[in-house]
């Protein structure tokens, strides 16, 4: 395997344009798949073309990482249910855009620190995110009973609820920050 890239690369003749960098990943495998080995060796070569002047590696990260963002995106519109803005007016929606994009970090973030506790999660998993819509059904919507009595108002959370320990753990967290 080797990486490398070309520097100062335009693409097109015209000299309005910036140069770029070509970033090139060949791969030279002897062996098949399944163990056989070839009689000519195969050659893959990936090109990816860039402005942002890094080293080769952490280009093709990101290139190979760009699914990722895309999920951010699908859960952004889906689960926030930011698929349509609500208004004709520009500025209306900018603040829409924002408050579901604070939104969003927070239920990220509280997603992230329930994965953390992992001795206290319902079930075991392997995973290394967690969609909104699960943080939204496991640790946002938790079951409570208003309870007056005495004069004073209380909250009770259902102790059968298999988040509870979770919920409890991720609130001390966040509190603690």
């Amino acid at each position: 395997m080797y990486t490398g890239v070309h520097t100062g690369k335009k693409p097109a003749q015209d000299e309005s344009f910036p140069a770029i960098d070509v970033i090139f990943e060949v791969t030279e495998r002897h062996r098949a798949k399944d163990g056989t080995m070839l009689l000519f060796p195969e050659v893959e070569i990936e090109t990816y073309w860039t402005n942002m002047f890094e080293n080769p590696e952490t280009v093709i990260d990101l290139y190979h990482d760009h699914g990722t963002s895309e999920q951010f995106h699908s859960e952004l519109k889906t689960d926030m249910n930011v698929e349509r803005l609500p208004s004709g007016k520009f500025a209306v929606n900018a603040i829409l855009l924002k408050l579901a994009m604070v939104s969003f970090n927070i239920l990220r973030f509280i997603g992230q620190k329930a994965l953390s506790c992992t001795e206290t999660l319902p079930y075991k998993t392997s995973s290394k995110r967690k969609r909104l819509r699960k943080v939204i059904d496991d640790l946002i919507r938790v079951a409570v009973k208003i309870v007056r009595h005495a004069r004073q108002v209380f909250i009770r959370l259902w102790d059968k609820d298999p988040w509870l320990d979770c919920f409890s753990q991720v609130y001390s967290i966040c509190c603690n920050l």
